[in-house]
Order: structure tokens, then C-alpha cells, then sequence
């Protein structure tokens, strides 16, 4: 091999590791301006025996599919997809076995919009949110695992405001309430399983407040003044 060659094939092989291709395809890279770039994956120890998490950045910004680890454990956590023309990021948050528990959205690092959370080894849905600027605000819905409705609420910037109602299991309603900044107020009703009224009065402040009635089998039985 000559000498011509030899140095051809050198500074070949300098222009191959240092081209732009390449730079793209190595792990833990940055760019020029000292961002990350390309494919990564930080560990929780020197070893590298446990990933934190592992994605792909373009010039310091996340790109696409991420996934979390928690130390300890073998599979993700988390999984978070970064669009490239929006602000929001869609997360699904895992069990070990790979079942979605809860997904939704963030603007930054706050929830947005609907989230949803599923019960445990089940593709049923458990409960649903809805968020503003990472505060509660509007329905919430609890389920029973047969798919009953077992609560509804609303929420007004983190505080329960509105009507709440609890129903059993078989779809009868237990507790018909309202809440105003957080705190009971208004008129409410209590019914046992069988769908029968056990108490009724009004709430002021979290409070009993005026004529409050009692109930049996149907007949009023008690009254009580607050």
C-alpha cells in the first residue's frame, strides 16, 4: 500500500468520525453550542446497569418518544412523546408489566386537558380528570370496576365547586351534595342502599346549618336544628 494511500485512507476515516452523520448516530452527543444532540441515555450509576431515562434530543430539545426508568426497576415507568411543534406532551405512566395506569397530557410540567387512569390489570377505565394549568377544574368521574359510575363532581381551579353525587355499586345514588370553594354549602340529601332517603338539610361553610331531616324506612322520624 503506498504512502499516498495510506494518508488518503487516514484522513478519510477522520472526515468519516467527525462527519455530521455521524455525530447524529453517536450516544451522549452535543452540538456545537454544547447541547445535547442525538440519542441518549443517562444512568442512575457509573456502571450503567440502570437507566434514568432514555430519548432522543435535537440542539438541547427533546424529540419524540421518551422513556423513564424508576431505580430498581426493569421496565419503564414512563413513557413521554415530545412534538416538535407543540407545547404539549402526551405521557402514559406504566406498570412493570407493561398496562397503562394513567395517561394524559403536560404543557410544561403542568397537566392539561383530560387525564385518565385505569384499573389495575384492566383496560378499564378507573377515573377521569380534567385540568387547567395543573389545577382540577371541571368533571371528574369515578368508576366500579363493572364500569358503574361510583362518583361525579366538579372542580373549579383545584377546589370542589358544584354538584357531587356518590351512587352504589348497582347505580343508586348515596350522597347528593354541593360544594362552593372547597367546602360544603348548599342543600344536600343522603340516601342508604336501597335508594331511600336518610337525611336532608343544608350546608353552610362545611356546617350544618338551619332545619336538618331524618328519615326511616321512608317516614320522617327526626328533626334538628342547626
Amino acid at each position: 500500500m503506498s504512502a499516498t494511500f495510506k494518508t488518503f485512507s487516514a484522513l478519510y476515516l477522520i472526515l468519516l468520525l467527525t462527519s455530521p452523520a455521524m455525530a447524529q448516530t453517536s450516544l451522549n452527543a452535543y452540538d456545537n453550542r454544547g447541547e445535547k444532540h442525538g440519542d441518549w441515555i443517562e444512568y442512575y450509576d457509573n456502571n450503567q446497569s440502570q437507566p434514568k431515562f432514555e430519548g432522543r434530543y435535537e440542539h438541547g430539545k427533546r424529540i419524540g418518544l421518551f422513556k423513564f426508568y424508576q431505580e430498581g426497576l426493569k421496565h419503564p415507568v414512563a413513557v413521554m412523546n415530545f412534538d416538535p411543534n407543540s407545547e404539549k406532551v402526551a405521557a402514559r405512566y406504566l406498570a412493570q408489566d407493561g398496562s397503562t395506569i394513567s395517561e394524559g397530557e403536560f404543557t410544561g410540567q403542568q397537566r392539561t386537558g383530560t387525564w385518565t387512569y385505569y384499573h389495575q390489570d384492566s383496560d378499564d377505565v378507573m377515573m377521569t380528570e380534567q385540568y387547567v394549568n395543573g389545577e382540577l377544574h371541571g368533571q371528574k368521574k369515578i368508576y366500579y370496576d363493572n364500569g358503574q359510575l361510583a362518583e361525579e363532581a366538579t372542580y373549579n381551579k383545584g377546589h370542589l365547586d358544584g354538584l357531587r353525587k356518590l351512587y352504589s355499586v348497582k347505580g343508586v345514588v348515596l350522597e347528593d351534595l354541593l360544594y362552593k370553594a372547597g367546602k360544603l354549602h348548599g342543600p344536600a340529601k343522603i340516601y342508604n342502599g336501597k335508594g331511600e332517603l336518610v337525611s336532608k338539610g343544608i350546608y353552610e361553610n362545611d356546617k350544618h346549618h338551619g332545619t336538618w331531616k331524618y328519615y326511616e324506612n321512608g317516614k320522617l322520624k327526626e328533626e334538628k336544628e342547626f
